[in-house]
């Protein structure tokens, strides 16, 4: 029975998470200027999706090592799929050199001056923990909880938009995004992308929405599965553009992505960084709605130029694009603007014009925030019948194609400018 079976230990991995390769690098660390193996001080490991919290035994004299610990350990665990190391630290009374002969590699030390024993139970699968007596437990909990207060945990500080590195290929990343679904964001999504073609860009589309992926069906694609080439994908051409999305990958539109987040968060960054993208001046990422695993990860590992919002006029619509501004502002990434969408609709046959979502919402959003009012799209039949069939309203050219050309215009122009090398002749 593996070593990690005698600790209080509670594993539930996320898919990718290698509970052996875990075991080893726990059980071979050896602690800084010392003899002294890692797992002969653990007293609890605990695995959470991607997320590993130790609780370990130090004396005053190894102060000064903690933090290599927890850095050291958490490049070895990054390997083994795991995201992010909570390490709780108990210190002990007495200098490590005051206490008897150090424990025997392979032997597990005693778990402080406390003489309630934890009773288990073997487990039917040697990989899986025993249970633990339920009022020992609770006991070692309380014990634990008060010496926590006193020893907070060390962690490694979640990564910001601005130490994330560049793509190599990637000039400028857009978020479209909405805190709300149904308020048409995959729509605008491919007819931005479309107009900023049209305006001489370079543009790439990447759908995030891993659990309702439409951007296949609107740009005319769906069905298809991208080529492999050097175990990266090779994105799918539509209209000139390059664009990938989860659902080139599950087959049929009657397949269900039921993953939970951190799974769902690992297929998005492998769309982004096992894709063989071409030269890009933007690429154009479809957000899934809510403020979530998938928001947060991409704010962390993909670097963003800026963000669109879309919302309806109606307020149902515009509290939700609200917290979508209010992440995007915490995370350090740039709202270029508010899209108000099915703002006005226009009668076909008598032409009669009816606020149906009501009036006002982009307006308010641009004032409250000081952001701008990139535009305003009807509510218009044409938009949705030409979406359905793939092709969006930029290339059918419908009453909506100037209003998209327009927006985009105001985007290019807060896109950062970038200089030419004067050697360069193209």
């Amino acid at each position: 029975m593996s070593w990690l079976s005698s600790l209080k230990s509670v594993f539930s991995p996320a898919q990718g998470v290698n509970e052996e390769e875990i075991q080893n690098v726990l059980q071979n660390y050896v602690l800084p200027n010392s003899s002294y193996l890692l797992k002969d001080r653990i007293t609890q490991v605990n695995v959470e999706g991607q997320i590993l919290q130790i609780t370990v035994r130090t004396y005053p004299d190894e102060a000064e090592d903690l933090q290599k610990i927890h850095d050291d350990l958490a490049v070895a665990l990054e390997k083994c799929g795991i995201q992010e190391l909570n390490m709780h630290v108990i210190q002990q009374k007495h200098t490590q050199a005051e206490n008897t002969t150090p424990p025997k590699h392979g032997d597990i030390a005693p778990q402080g001056s406390s003489s309630t024993q934890t009773k288990t139970t073997p487990s039917a699968n040697p990989k899986l923990p025993p249970t633990i007596d339920a009022s020992a437990r609770t006991d070692s909990i309380e014990a634990q909880k008060q010496e926590d207060l006193n020893n907070p945990p060390i962690q490694k500080p979640a990564p910001q938009q601005r130490d994330v590195a560049k793509h190599p290929r990637i000039q400028n990343i857009i978020l479209v995004s909405s805190g709300k679904g149904g308020v048409g964001k995959s729509t605008t999504t491919v007819n931005l992308a479309l107009a900023l073609q049209k305006l001489g860009l370079k543009i790439g589309v990447l759908d995030a929405d891993i659990y309702g992926p439409s951007i296949p069906t609107m740009l005319g694609n769906a069905g298809r599965t991208p080529m492999i080439e050097a175990e990266q994908f090779v994105p799918i051409e539509a209209y000139g553009m390059a664009v990938l999305s989860i659902g080139h990958l599950t087959g049929d539109n009657n397949t269900p992505v039921a993953w939970r987040g951190p799974k769902a968060t690992g297929a998005l960054m492998q769309l982004f960084n096992q894709t063989l993208w071409p030269n890009l001046d933007v690429l154009m990422i479809d957000m899934p709605p809510g403020t979530g695993d998938i928001q947060l990860t991409l704010a962390q590992r993909i670097p963003v130029t800026g963000a669109v919002i879309v919302t309806t006029p109606q307020n149902v619509a515009l509290l939700d694009a609200t917290k979508g501004i209010e992440l995007f502002n915490k995370v350090q990434i740039p709202v270029m603007g508010v899209i108000e969408n099915m703002s006005t609709h226009i009668c076909s046959h008598c032409g009669h014009e009816e606020q149906i979502f009501g009036t006002g919402g982009g307006d308010q959003l641009s004032a409250q925030y000081n952001i701008p009012l990139l535009g305003r799209l009807p509510l218009n039949a044409q938009i949705r019948e030409n979406a359905d069939a793939g092709r969006p309203s930029v290339i059918a050219g419908d009453d909506a194609a100037e209003s998209y050309m327009l927006i985009a215009e105001k985007i290019i122009n807060q896109l950062p400018k970038v200089e030419k090398p004067e050697n360069r002749i193209f």
